[in-house]
């Protein structure tokens, strides 16, 4: 079994023969891994390496089926292998290799991603979000319905209740009128009855008595009695209900429209990236000031690294030990210190969207970049081996930007994280050769995204700044301007931008900051008396803040209109 081979058939480095191949030297037609990488071409530095990254798999040719194809046909669009570039078959046409084809097709491939994470996946759940939204107010404002119709029954029982209620007093009042004039005609009935039998029994008293005296002086008179009392019939009231048709209910009680759902695909609209940038760039225009000034000088009392903005109000430094320390930049005023977990000084700091703050540990024991989240320290990445952080960015998509560099000093990429997953490394160019200098000089690489998405790294081996587009493809090297204010050579070491696109770098042994546009174009100096400015960064109101390497002290300046 060929030793390069795994039992899976997979490729093994082929100058270790230990690590699964990652990269493709095309110069070599050698694999490699990624360790392997500096060593393959620092052992042949004659040469000029192609290193891409994992080996191209070259098509079988559709003619001639024992070949492979290196080349493509622009006329006929397929691929070709030499047999046909040696044939008239394809005489005449113009090719390309299949490298370059496969470069344009992976670089199309990518942009088309970079445009699916970047504004079809947010659109998406920007959608689902509003979905969501309106989900929840249409419960809302189906549940306000249900209420408006049970309190319009409520109303309505009132209501009927009230007529209830009245009819039944009316019949109350109507019952004991009546009963009052039947009982007056009774009463009179009774009193008639009670002179009947006294006058009965008076006649029973004189007829018994055999008293001719009494019996002829008697007077009685039945004719009195003989006329009847009227008679009394009441007459009742009769209830007339209403009809309940439940149309003419519903009609006087209410009804309720129809409801109904309108699909309109127009409604949504896909923030492009191109409609991104224009909306960027439509934020107001300012205009560099002749003469920067410093607005106020905030003095911490130890000695300095790094800074982040929390805020306009607040900045996080750190220096030289495993503290850092939140100011409030108006009052200068320390307001929260904390530590790194594991006691070792932060490489660099830096401030997510939500304003938690993440630190990366550079010490060979640890070699992880950690966030603070509701006072607790929580590990976010944790670097392979062999590599350590420089330098770290968030990016305006939420991804983190991680500038490391191998422990033999050989190596040295940017690597873009989503979360704890790494999805992008970028180290070499079109031509296989580094984008940046291996190793650590005097003071290490730093990087942060413009708001055009390019990655600019201050390189300081290269005495350059390294500006690279979104998918890591290099756009230019800005090696400073002259004359320069101490006519040193260009020593770039941190470097921020701001809202108009520009990017300021601080040239340290100059004593000042360069302003160049995103192009790479040099614009002007800031001084305002700044002595060795190390670490940078911008606030929300392009106010420039700089750390200066030989004092306590941050300095926040104004620059811009």
């Amino acid at each position: 079994m060929d030793s390069s081979t795994s039992a899976q058939g997979l490729m093994r480095c082929d100058l270790c023969v230990t690590a699964m191949v990652q990269v493709h030297c095309d110069t070599c037609l050698v694999n490699l891994c990624k360790a392997c990488v500096g060593e393959h071409i620092i052992s042949e530095e004659s040469k000029d390496h192609k290193v891409r990254k994992s080996a191209p798999i070259h098509p079988g040719c559709i003619s001639h089926i024992q070949e492979k194809c290196s080349m493509y046909c622009n006329q006929c669009y397929i691929p070709i292998c030499n047999t046909c570039i040696a044939s008239d078959q394809h005489l005449g046409h113009n090719s390309s290799t299949i490298l370059k084809i496969l470069d344009e097709k992976k670089n199309k491939i990518i942009q088309e991603q970079i445009e699916l994470k970047q504004t079809i996946y947010p659109t998406y759940q920007e959608i689902a979000s509003d979905v969501k939204n309106r989900m929840s107010q249409l419960e809302k404002e189906y549940g306000d319905l249900s209420t408006a119709i049970t309190k319009h029954g409520e109303d309505w029982h009132r209501e009927i209740d009230k007529l209830v209620q009245k009819l039944k007093a009316e019949v109350d009042e109507m019952k004991t009128s009546q009963l009052q004039t039947l009982q007056k005609h009774l009463d009179e009935i009774k009193q008639k009855l009670s002179n009947m039998e006294n006058d009965i029994e008076s006649v029973n008293v004189i007829v018994e008595s055999n008293d001719f005296s009494k019996l002829f002086s008697l007077q009685f008179d039945v004719d009195r009695y003989i006329k009847l009392p009227y008679k009394i019939v009441p007459s009742l009231p009769k209830f007339m209900p209403g009809k309940i048709q439940g149309e003419e209910l519903s009609k006087n009680f209410g009804a309720l429209s129809s409801s109904s759902l309108t699909f309109n695909k127009d409604s949504y609209s896909l923030k492009t990236r191109q409609k991104s940038l224009e909306a960027e760039s439509s934020s107001p225009v300012k205009r560099l000031l002749d003469e920067p000034e410093t607005v106020t000088t905030i003095d911490t009392g130890y000695g300095l690294s790094y800074l982040a903005c929390l805020s306009d109000e607040e900045i996080w430094t750190s220096g030289g030990d495993s503290t850092m320390k939140l100011y409030s930049i108006n009052q200068g005023s320390l307001l929260k210190s904390i530590t790194t977990k594991s006691g070792n000084t932060p490489q660099d700091i830096a401030v997510t969207k939500s304003g938690d703050l993440i630190y990366t540990d550079y010490c060979q024991s640890d070699r992880t970049v950690n966030i603070m989240k509701n006072e607790e320290k929580e590990e976010m990445i944790r670097l392979q081996q062999n590599w350590r952080s420089d330098s770290i960015c968030n990016t305006s998509s939420g991804d983190l930007l991680v500038i490391m560099r191998s422990d033999d000093g050989k190596l040295t990429k940017v690597v873009r994280y989503s979360g704890s997953t790494e999805k992008q490394t970028i180290q070499f160019d079109d031509e296989g050769k580094p984008l940046y200098t291996p190793g650590l000089c005097i003071f290490p690489k730093s990087i942060t995204e413009n708001k055009n998405l390019d990655i600019c790294v201050t390189d300081e081996g290269a005495k350059a700044v390294v500006v690279v587009n979104q998918a890591g493809k290099l756009r230019f090297r800005y090696t400073g301007h002259t004359p320069a204010p101490k006519n040193q050579w260009f020593d770039p070491v941190g470097i921020t931008t701001d809202s108009q696109c520009h990017i300021l770098t601080a040239d340290m042994y100059n004593d000042c900051v360069h302003i160049i546009d995103q192009d790479g174009q040099f614009l002007r100096y800031i001084q305002c008396g700044v002595s060795q400015p190390k670490a940078l960064c911008t606030d929300t109101k392009d106010n420039l803040f700089v750390v200066q390497y030989s004092t306590t002290q941050v300095k926040k300046i104004k620059y811009l209109q």
